[in-house]
């Protein structure tokens, strides 16, 4: 067929406009040779589709991609990785009796558990949500998605959420009201998991970790690989990744642990809440501990690990003065260290990594932050118009002209100064989502809620 009505299949199935059967059906009506708007005008005329602007939009950003040649696969091909999730609200039953949850003996509640995470993770979804007062619910490309129309009781929830835990870990939840561990049902099955209690009950949120380590090219990066490289190359200093809540710091950490493992003969050690992505040996020796299970917190990890000859610190998440202060610390004594914050831009995460000192440490900090910060790569997973998630972000490299603004306090002037850095690596947000709006590769909407400058968005329309 057409790649223009290739694509228009490929996009609608991947974002459960309609299904493969509906399209084979119109398929076989118009024949192989079916131009796009006639295949579109007959999704709308059959029923199929109600949504009509999504349908041309689609149809618009088919006829883009087309010009580039027809999809990798056959969409019209049985594919089950695409295949919607069997859930009520596709038309299907759930994969788990969610209403028999209080007459399921406790070892068929288990069993069920996992089939669940292995679907949902089967499906390409990144969440999974068990919640009490709540329908289940998956995310997936960052869209929510209802599993069940069943609304699961205190009991359902609390049942459910600690069927997979040992007695003791049972009492540690009980007792503290929160839970983080890691669950491998096998090698392959690996899921970072969250339990807490809120106003109505226990709730659960399951985190699908990926089977094998991504590359850094894979995650989108590789316009910038050459700049990533060069600060992963470095054998002392900090670098920090940030971005929001679920917007893929820890799968990038693990990319940059796999690539100086393939690349350097040293000694890696991560501490992390708790381990997701284990990384077997290869030409670095890799030392993976767990916050709770291993060591008491990231600032103690983190405190021994300068007794542990170290060539590489890996933190997990930079939360609090003692163990930010004991990262910068080692990144100044022969360490590379890389650390993760919860922070939107290169200007707000320098901020908050300096802020949290007394006033009558600024100078001596700032200081040592000039001298010690290698890099900063901020990123977000923007919808795309595939219907997919696409990465953006904003990297800043500590040159001369950084390392002065950082000890004079003016951070105010950092924007400018990653402009014209642009032949060392850097990027801003504003452009880079700028230059994925002028790809198509997000739409209109999503460029605006992600670009401050007033001259970009003047010019999106």
């Amino acid at each position: 067929m057409n790649p223009d009505v290739l694509w228009l299949v490929r996009l609608g199935t991947d974002q459960g406009l309609f299904h493969r059967k509906q399209c084979a059906a119109i398929r076989a009506k118009l024949g192989e040779t079916a131009e796009i708007g006639d295949f579109a005008q007959l999704l709308i005329d059959d029923g199929v589709v109600e949504d009509v602007a999504a349908l041309e939009r689609l149809a618009g950003v088919a006829m883009g991609k087309a010009q580039g040649g027809p999809p990798a696969s056959d969409p019209f091909e049985d594919d089950a990785s695409n295949a919607p999730f069997p859930a009520a609200t596709n038309g299907g039953a759930a994969p788990f009796d969610f209403p028999g949850i209080a007459k399921m003996p406790d070892d068929a509640l288990a069993e069920g558990l996992r089939n669940l995470l292995r679907e949902t993770a089967r499906q390409g979804a990144s969440d999974l949500h068990l919640s009490t007062g709540s329908r289940p619910f998956i995310r997936k490309n960052r869209q929510l998605d209802v599993i069940s129309e069943y609304v699961l009781t205190a009991a359902d929830a609390l049942r459910l959420n600690t069927a997979l835990l040992s007695e003791g870990q049972r009492e540690i939840f009980l007792q503290r009201k929160d839970y983080d561990y890691a669950l491998a049902l096998s090698r392959e099955d690996r899921y970072r998991v969250n339990l807490m209690f809120h106003k109505g009950g226990a709730a659960g949120a399951y985190r699908m970790v990926p089977d094998k380590v991504r590359t850094l090219e894979e995650l989108g990066y590789a316009a910038h690989l050459e700049t990533l490289k060069k600060l992963l190359s470095y054998h002392n200093g900090l670098i920090l990744i940030t971005g929001p809540v679920g917007s893929g710091k820890t799968t990038t950490l693990a990319s940059m642990v796999a690539y100086l493992n393939e690349t350097r003969t040293d000694h890696i050690i991560t501490v992390e809440d708790p381990i997701e992505v284990v990384q077997a040996a290869k030409g670095c020796n890799v030392t993976q501990r767990e916050v709770g299970q291993h060591t008491k917190s990231f600032f103690t990890a983190l405190k021994g690990a300068l007794r542990e000859d170290p060539d590489v610190i890996v933190i997990g998440e930079l939360r609090d003065l003692e163990t930010i202060e004991m990262a910068i610390t080692a990144s100044e004594t022969g360490h590379l260290v890389i650390g993760t914050m919860h922070t939107s831009d290169a200007a707000t995460t320098l901020n908050r990594l300096l802020d949290v000192f007394a006033p009558s440490q600024q100078t001596q900090i700032r200081a040592s932050v000039a001298e010690s910060l290698r890099g900063i790569v901020c990123q977000r997973l923007l919808p795309s118009t595939d219907g997919k998630v696409t990465l953006a972000c904003e990297i800043l490299v500590a040159n001369t002209a950084i390392q002065n603004l950082i000890r004079e306090g003016k951070s105010q002037g950092l924007r400018n100064t990653m402009e014209t850095g642009v032949r060392e690596g850097m990027c801003l947000m504003d452009n880079v989502v700028f230059g994925l709006w002028q790809q198509r590769t997000v739409s209109a909407e999503t460029a605006l809620g992600n670009i401050t400058n007033r001259v970009l968005r003047a010019k999106i329309t």
